[in-house]
């Protein structure tokens, strides 16, 4: 009796105030939307890191055909020139610094391209000959780059020396300074999604001080008189929280996974099971805002 009691209420306030409460959950939604989005995208980078990062810290590309780099005058590296560069890197003095060498040869080289390129135009044109010899170094301390790099650069039949961690930093700056704007306009419309809870439970809770009234004066304890006025705020913010957590499942599924994905498959995205991990954050942070807001507002508007 009392829960049928309570959940009449609860919706009878959420017809009264039925505007406000579609407002309440579009900001959730909005709101919770840029927050998911902030946390696909640290994912993103994770799984980025993952992939690219951490696999090869240092690439000497030894000199190709044709090669226009000055270094390269004397035209391809010698079998003699890429065995040098080899004991060079596996030597006692580069100990304290190489943690493993790997020669990708053009027989290699070429296989990975046609995994990474399969399906595509490109795999049909290039040849194994096409292809370059090079030495992938994962170094002790990344830090130290600069001592193999100098010790590399300019030897005969070394093209170029290229340390991948520079040049995947541009690209991990752009999507960090993307998750914090994400952010800081998730915490706008936060604050903002409970400045509107706050309001919509005010609003009910003073066209209902006849019932709250009532409801005292027979003994109703605080918590019977407040839960339907939470329920209330609760309700809204799940719908926003429901709503944001469909909206990112859906533009993985159709953006990243079936666009994305198929168009670069040897970049591991953020996909559907990722949403679902933080679709229950969401909808915490939906009872958060609701309690948040059920406190601030009931404890002056209904209490005894």
């Amino acid at each position: 009796m009392r829960l049928r009691f309570i959940l009449s209420q609860t919706f009878q306030g959420l017809s009264r105030n039925l505007a406000m409460s579609i407002s309440v959950a579009l900001v959730t939604f909005v709101s919770l939307t840029f927050v998911g989005a902030a946390a696909l995208l640290q994912i993103q980078i994770e799984n980025l890191k993952t992939d690219w990062y951490d696999r090869v810290e240092v690439s000497a590309f030894m000199c190709p055909e044709n090669s226009s780099t000055p270094n390269c005058a004397a035209g391809e590296a010698t079998q003699e020139q890429i065995d040098e560069i080899g004991a060079l890197l596996e030597s006692e003095a580069m100990d304290p610094y190489v943690e493993e060498v790997y020669l990708e040869t053009k027989e290699d080289a070429y296989e990975a391209f046609q995994e990474q390129m399969e399906d595509t135009v490109w795999a049909q044109t290039v040849t194994v000959d096409q292809m370059q010899v090079s030495y992938r170094v994962k170094l002790v301390d990344p830090e130290q780059y600069q001592i193999v790099a100098d010790e590399l650069t300019g030897r005969p039949g070394v093209e170029v020396v290229i340390d991948q961690r520079e040049q995947l930093e541009p690209l991990f700056l752009i999507l960090n300074r993307a998750t914090l704007l994400s952010v800081g306009l998730a915490g706008v419309m936060i604050v903002t999604a409970v400045l509107l809870i706050t309001t919509t439970i005010r609003l009910s809770a003073m066209s209902r001080r006849r019932e709250t009234g009532i409801m005292r004066l027979v003994g109703a304890s605080n918590l019977f008189i407040q839960l339907p006025f939470m329920l209330e705020g609760a309700v809204a913010a799940l719908a926003g929280a429901a709503l944001a957590a469909g909206g990112l499942y859906l533009g993985v599924q159709y953006l990243v996974e079936d666009w994305l994905a198929t168009s670069t498959p040897w970049v591991q995205f953020v996909n559907t099971g990722d949403v679902l991990t933080i679709a229950p954050f969401l909808v915490l942070a939906a009872i958060l805002l609701a309690g948040i807001s059920s406190i601030v507002t009931l404890g002056r508007y209904t209490k005894v």
